[in-house]
Order: C-alpha cells, then sequence, then structure tokens
C-alpha cells in the first residue's frame, strides 16, 4: 500500500513534492524549478531558506526548544514588547495558529459580554470570510460549504454582507446582545474582496458608538502584505483585539491573539492556555522575522511591487474573454474570472508556477515579499500565461 493511503484525506493533493527553497523558488524531486507566487498561502514572506530564519532556529534549538508556560520565557516577553510596539497595542497571548489565535480573540469577545452582564453575547461576521477550521472559528467562517457537515455549529454569530455599514447599524438597533464585530480587512479565502475605503473606519466608529469590541483577523493580511505593518493602519482604525499567524514565524507554527484598552486586561491566570504557544524556539524565530521585515521595509516593497504586478497583469489580461477583474492590495492578488478555475493550479505547475484558486473562481496571488524586480515580472508573465492557456482549453 502507497504510503500516501496512511494519510486523512483531507487535502485534494497536486501531483508535486518538493525537496528544498531558496528566496522565492521551490525545486522538486525531478529537480524541476518553480516560481513560488502562493510563499505557503501567505506564510513565507521572506521565502525559502532565508538565513536570518535559518539563523534563529539553528541558534535557538541548540540552547532551549520549549520548557513550558508555567515558567517565564523571556523570549517570548521580547516578541511580545516588539510586536505590541509596531502594532500599538499593549497585550498579547501566543497560539500556534491562526485558528487558535481566533478562537483566543472569540473567547476574549465572551468574557467581555459577560462582564457587562450579557448572558449569551453575540458576536458579528461577515459573509465570505475564513476565520479557521475549529468548531467557534468554522462557525464564525461564512463559507456553508466548509461548515457543512460538522453541526451543531457553535452559536452566537450574526452574519451580514462583508463592506455593508448599513447592515451592521441595523444589527446594532435590533439586537442587544452584540459585543463585538470580527471581520478581515480584505477577505482572502472569501476571494480577495477589497471594501470600499472607509469601511473598517466605519466599524471602528460603530463599534464606539455600541460599546463593541473592534476585532481584525489580519491573518493573512497582516506582517506587512498589504502595504503596511497591518492592513488597519491604511485607514486609522486600530481594533481592539487583532489575530496574526502565517508570515509571523516564516514558516514555523505561531499564532498571536493581540489586544488594546479594555480587552488587553480581561484575560487572567487560568482563562486560557497553550502548551507550545510562544515556546522559546518560536519566539527566537518570529523574532527574527519581525526584525529582518523591519530592516528591509517590506510594507514599503509589498506596495511597490504589489502596484506594479496589479498594472502589468491588467495589462496582459486586457480583453482576455473570460477575465472579470484583476484586484489587489499590496502583494495580496486576485483575478477572477467567469467560470470555476481550480484547474489552473495544476496547469500552472507546467509553466514551472505556483498559485492558488480561491472562492472557485478566483487566482490569488500571495508571492514572498522578497521577489526581485526581475521575478516580479515574471510572475506576472507566468501567471498571465497560465490564465490563457486555461480558458483556452
Amino acid at each position: 500500500m502507497p504510503t500516501e493511503h496512511h494519510l486523512m484525506a483531507t487535502y485534494g493533493r497536486l501531483p508535486v513534492a518538493f525537496t528544498h527553497g531558496e528566496g522565492a523558488w521551490l525545486w522538486d524531486k525531478n529537480g524541476r524549478k518553480y516560481l513560488d507566487g502562493l510563499a505557503g498561502v501567505a506564510v513565507n514572506s521572506l521565502g525559502h531558506a532565508h538565513p536570518a530564519v535559518i539563523d534563529a532556529i539553528c541558534t535557538q534549538s541548540r540552547r532551549l526548544i520549549h520548557t513550558s508556560n508555567w515558567y517565564e520565557i523571556p523570549g517570548q516577553e521580547a516578541l511580545g514588547a516588539k510586536l505590541c510596539e509596531i502594532a500599538h497595542m499593549d497585550r498579547v497571548f501566543f497560539a500556534n495558529s491562526g485558528a487558535e489565535a481566533n478562537e483566543a480573540a472569540l473567547k476574549l469577545a465572551r468574557l467581555y459580554g459577560h462582564r457587562k452582564g450579557i448572558e449569551t453575547p453575540a458576536v458579528i461576521v461577515m459573509e465570505g470570510s475564513f476565520h479557521g477550521r475549529t468548531l467557534a472559528t468554522l462557525s464564525a467562517t461564512g463559507n456553508r460549504k466548509v461548515q457543512a457537515g460538522f453541526e451543531p455549529l457553535v452559536t452566537g454569530f450574526r452574519r451580514v454582507p462583508f463592506n455593508d455599514l448599513g447592515a451592521v447599524k441595523q444589527v446594532r438597533e435590533r439586537d442587544q446582545t452584540v459585543v463585538a464585530v470580527l471581520v478581515e480587512p480584505i477577505l482572502g479565502e472569501g476571494g480577495i474582496q477589497i471594501p470600499d475605503p472607509g469601511y473598517l473606519k466605519g466599524l471602528r466608529k460603530l463599534c464606539d458608538e455600541a460599546g463593541w469590541l473592534l476585532i481584525l483577523d489580519e491573518i493573512q493580511t497582516g506582517m506587512c502584505r498589504s502595504g503596511t505593518w497591518f492592513a488597519w493602519q491604511q485607514e486609522n482604525a486600530r481594533p481592539d483585539i487583532m489575530t496574526l499567524a502565517k508570515a509571523l514565524g516564516n514558516g514555523l507554527p505561531i499564532g498571536a491573539c493581540l489586544a488594546h484598552g479594555a480587552a488587553a486586561e480581561l484575560f487572567q491566570a487560568g482563562h486560557h492556555g497553550s502548551t507550545f504557544g510562544g515556546n522559546p524556539l518560536a519566539c527566537a524565530v518570529a523574532s527574527a522575522v519581525i526584525t529582518t521585515l523591519d530592516g528591509m521595509q517590506a510594507w514599503e516593497r509589498a506596495a511597490v511591487l504589489g502596484a506594479r504586478l496589479q498594472g502589468d497583469l491588467k495589462a496582459r489580461l486586457a480583453g482576455e474573454p473570460g477575465v472579470r477583474v484583476v484586484r489587489g492590495q499590496g502583494l495580496l492578488l486576485g483575478i477572477e474570472l467567469d467560470r470555476p478555475c481550480q484547474a489552473i493550479m495544476k496547469q500552472a505547475l507546467g509553466h514551472g508556477l505556483l498559485l492558488n484558486v480561491t472562492a472557485e473562481k478566483v487566482v490569488r496571488l500571495l508571492p514572498p515579499l522578497i521577489l526581485s524586480d526581475a521575478e516580479t515580472a515574471q510572475l506576472g508573465e507566468l501567471t498571465a500565461a497560465s490564465i490563457r492557456e486555461f480558458l483556452a482549453s
């Protein structure tokens, strides 16, 4: 029996296996080279085999990998201070993934509600959103397809259309149990949907007026990818709670739930915890990632390259039947087609390219932030060629 049969069939894997990578490139077991336009789904922002990441892993692993959160962890304290400084937040809880970070955020929201005397606190969430696959985050997710078969779902969510402040106002007028709004600044899995200017600022204002917490899921948009450290900074809409993961560890699992103001003081000893969250190895790597991103001013690079790549794709695909729109913010780009296009992921391998499809009809690009100018041009060329080949098939 092939060894793959011992794995649960949770992924529709593509027929390629990689042996090593460097920068924005990966090599498969046959020695073929691929340009990575996906970065492990917005994880490897510093690319593959980055010296700062390698050094952090090697140095810390020789010293200490794990103890327990029963003890002080100096590296965790240092990372917390660094994150809070760049994010303008007060406190942080470290977990192992984005889903876990969102679970912590939802627990904070419920604790906040109970402190206000609300017996069954509710959270407003958005249609088309994605927040994880644990039961609570799956229930918060606005995608019926990924929820099917896992009922009963966790209750306490009020769903409204994304980018619709009026819908949020309507909930405020009729539902006194709401205590928070949870939203992605840009819908990632939902098809790279970018809200109108002022949307996040409008949510901030509504939450302030209602006494709600604003929770931003920056797991995909954060860590410089959207053109600023965090997407909310483009509208000065600081959240009460923000979640991070993905690029924070550049491939080493780590998640973070940051809080500001009253929300930062809610968790006390025994309210929440994690065996592995914030261990010395993960924190050493995350600190190295932040230092490296800061040193290269990665937010500016993402903004410049994203605008260039978006313009290039629009020019290359102009007038192409089947292409509806090219959109993006920073190095978070989507090319929406007029038909389901899952097959393009396999076809792109033939062009030596890794990309992704989300929301059935949107080709998604999430390349490393360390792309060179030449690699950015090559990414546009290969992506357009893959799309044209798919549409012609």
